[in-house]
């Protein structure tokens, strides 16, 4: 596999033009290659993948007599990262394989482009997937869960169902009979300590006997290439009642002034008609002042289309009564000739 870096056999080494990495092959940006379990649709809803992938890489030349060494190296350097290209964290990577029997050598550079196949396990969840974590931390705002005692899952509270579920307060740090330190257990000091969320009617705690709880997964957040869930337990995880009341207010922010304008009108003519009715004596609620107020409208607008139909027929009068005019005048003008004659 080691290339000779002879003078004469450079040529060789550097092959024809067609067989050279492009621009974008030189980024080592893996190309998905789905294997079998992806064809036939078995791994698609799993969160663990095995992927048969491609990848365009740089060898160093340290490693110009051990080129495989120099890959593996590289590909070590991936495990427990987010790639984009493969969509989800590498667990490891297998059956690695070069494509050419010869490595290419672009130019004056010693890096030797290699193009290589390999099987990544991929660890791979899914908006809408459910998956199950064990809780380590629980406040009145979310509660934190470690999915495979790795990755981290934040479950903010309006996607826990307050109506069934409160949040009890634990005891102080410094209570030297219920405290943190009195607790026999690591995880009874996590629970005890900072508070637990239970049940209202059965005060029984959130998750099961051994402390995991099942969640939907509703968003990913990638960070310095690791990548965290966001989860929810509602039994309806994609309601849009299920988000920030800040949020929503931003999102209704318009609609708020549009209302709070018409409110503003509707008040104006109420007072205007509540100072009316004083003045005659009447009695009236403010659904009878409305409605006063939208037959008004009504009158006034039916009075208007009359007067603009009236105004319509004067116009077409008026057109049709100056040609008999001009025909009058004319009479009267031949008459007067015929006098003077």
């Amino acid at each position: 596999m080691a290339p000779s870096i002879s003078h004469s056999k450079k040529r060789k080494l550097q092959g024809s033009p067609k067989d050279a990495p492009t621009k974008k092959q030189r980024k080592d940006v893996p190309t998905l290659h789905l294997g079998t379990k992806d064809k036939k649709g078995k791994a698609k809803d799993t969160e663990f993948q095995v992927i048969r992938s491609s990848l365009v890489v740089s060898v160093s030349p340290v490693f110009a007599n051990h080129p495989r060494s120099g890959v593996e190296e590289m590909l070590d350097s991936m495990v427990m990262r987010y790639i984009p290209a493969l969509e989800g964290v590498v667990l490891s990577h297998d059956n690695l394989t070069f494509l050419d029997k010869k490595a290419t050598i672009k130019a004056d550079c010693p890096f030797l482009v290699c193009r290589i196949q390999f099987d990544a396990t991929v660890w791979r969840p899914r908006v809408g997937m459910k998956l199950a974590g064990k809780i380590n931390l629980c406040s009145p705002d979310h509660i934190s869960l470690l999915v495979h005692k790795t990755f981290n899952v934040s479950i903010p509270r309006h996607h826990i169902p307050t109506d069934e579920w409160e949040f009890e307060y634990g005891a102080a740090e410094n209570d030297p009979e219920f405290g943190v330190a009195a607790q026999d257990t690591e995880n009874k000091a996590d629970d005890e300590g900072n508070g637990r969320w239970i049940h209202k009617v059965t005060a029984k705690s959130l998750g099961d006997d051994n402390g995991y709880l099942e969640f939907t997964v509703i968003g990913l957040t990638v960070a310095n290439e690791m990548l965290s869930l966001l989860g929810s337990i509602q039994p309806d995880p994609f309601s849009p009642l299920h988000t920030p009341a800040a949020t929503r207010g931003k999102s209704t922010e318009a609609s708020d002034a549009e209302n709070k304008l018409v409110a503003e009108e509707l008040l104006a003519g109420l007072s205007a008609q509540e100072d009316g009715d004083e003045s005659d004596g009447s009695d009236n609620d403010g659904f009878q002042a409305l409605g006063k107020k939208a037959g008004r409208a009504s009158a006034e607008a039916a009075r208007r289309k009359v007067d603009t139909e009236k105004v319509g027929q004067e116009l077409k009068k008026s057109r049709k009564r100056k040609p008999e005019k001009s025909a009058d005048s004319e009479k009267t003008g031949k008459k007067k000739k015929s006098s003077k004659r």
